[in-house]
């Protein structure tokens, strides 16, 4: 029923709004959204341009961030990063509430526009939110619901608008902007640093900083209009609709903690193991096997979807996908079974030592995961060169 709803006031106000003229009372505004507290998608906030005409009794939201679940083939798309995103025209108060009601804060940024600029950018938005012209694919850094807002006043007034971004002096990466906001969701953090690749580790101009929605509120707050042979500021005046609620802290445990758990039982079971010179090989199966399945992962991601981001992927040093190889050979006991570990130790050794030097930055709470998997390397290539493991010890151990 909320679907039907929404389609259907979209269908009308698309249907009459066209060629309506907007009158002396009539506004614009950025609307500017806070994080939601819950999943790490939703971490960087949101925009949407807000049009009150109270004469003519409309109070409209045009929102770039609308999405159609049931567009075929919609998960498949989404995990390939070829999903469509919608330009939405509704009821700005049911955008409103439902943001209120997620307890996420809303600014308000009042334009300053003549009545035909107001027209012009009014005319442009319903063209745009009609079906033919509304789809657009959607790219989290370069072409989102934040740039989109930015792009529509670049589309409509050219060289009218100027958006002064010196009053940005830090010169972040994609990957540091990101992480401006995703830190206080550590693991979804660190499930997009995993993902993604050297490609948002490129150091951005200010005007690219407005991929992220709070940067599209100080690029307005610091750009300029001609309005009527004048250059003035083009907003006008601020207020904040709602502000937020504190939350209590997530009692979930840091991933650095978890991932140094792990590297601290690698650290035991070797030197456990080098004592009894026998492996904890079941210890080694869940290791390795687990990161060999996410270096598959990854590079599924650079190769067979459109995610620009997963490409060139350093993380791919540690999470090798040679290492399910690896896993399986447990079986059949290969005598390069043991010059693959010290490889694999040698690269982890590497890792770690470039590991503030690389060109990608990674995420530090995976250190520890590299140095389980530089111990259990080791351990596996010391006692593999000291005694033959037969496939019957193997089976016994994985057992334990």
């Amino acid at each position: 029923m909320k679907n039907f709803l929404f389609s259907l006031v979209a269908a009308l106000f698309i249907s009459f709004g066209y060629g309506q003229q907007l009158t002396d009372s009539s506004k614009f505004y950025i609307i500017t959204c806070g994080p939601d507290p819950g999943p790490v998608y939703l971490a960087f906030g949101h925009s949407a341009i807000r049009m009150v005409d109270r004469s003519l009794g409309v109070d409209y939201v045009f929102n770039y961030g609308v999405f159609d679940f049931a567009q075929p083939n919609f998960y498949l798309n989404f995990a390939r990063g070829s999903n469509n995103y919608l330009l939405g025209a509704y009821d700005y108060q049911y955008f409103e509430q439902s943001y209120i009601d997620d307890n996420r804060f809303l600014h308000e940024q009042s334009l300053n526009l003549t009545l035909e600029q107001r027209q012009r950018l009014y005319k442009f938005l319903v063209w745009n939110s009609m079906p033919a012209n509304r789809a657009y694919w959607y790219d989290p850094y370069y072409d989102n619901c934040a740039t989109r807002v930015r792009d529509a006043f670049v589309k409509v007034f050219g060289d009218s608008v100027k958006f002064d971004g010196s009053y940005i002096k830090t010169k972040y990466t994609i990957r540091q902007l990101k992480d401006l906001y995703a830190n206080p969701y550590p693991w979804g953090n660190l499930g997009i640093d995993i993902c993604q690749g050297m490609p948002i580790d490129r150091v951005v101009t200010p005007y690219q900083y407005m991929y992220l929605p709070a940067y599209i509120e100080s690029a307005f707050d610091h750009a300029t209009i001609m309005n009527d042979s004048a250059t003035v500021p083009l907003v006008s005046a601020k207020r904040v609709i709602y502000e937020a609620k504190p939350l209590p802290a997530s009692w979930i445990p840091h991933p650095m903690y978890v991932m140094g758990l792990i590297a601290v039982i690698a650290l035991i079971l070797a030197a456990r193991d080098f004592s009894k010179q026998q492996l904890s090989t079941w210890f080694d199966a869940l290791l390795f096997g687990l990161t060999g399945v996410i270096g598959i992962i990854l590079l599924l991601l650079w190769f067979f979807t459109d995610h620009k981001a997963a490409a060139n992927n350093l993380n791919l040093i540690w999470a090798l996908p040679t290492h399910l190889i690896a896993v399986f050979a447990f079986i059949a006991q290969p005598r390069w079974l043991k010059w693959y570990f010290l490889l694999t130790a040698l690269i982890q050794l590497a890792l770690l030592g470039a590991w503030f030097f690389l060109p990608q930055q990674l995420n530090t709470a995976l250190i520890p995961i590299a140095a389980a998997l530089m111990i259990r390397s080791y351990i596996q290539f010391v006692l593999r060169k000291r005694g033959a493991y037969t496939r019957a010890r193997i089976a016994k151990e994985m057992m334990f």
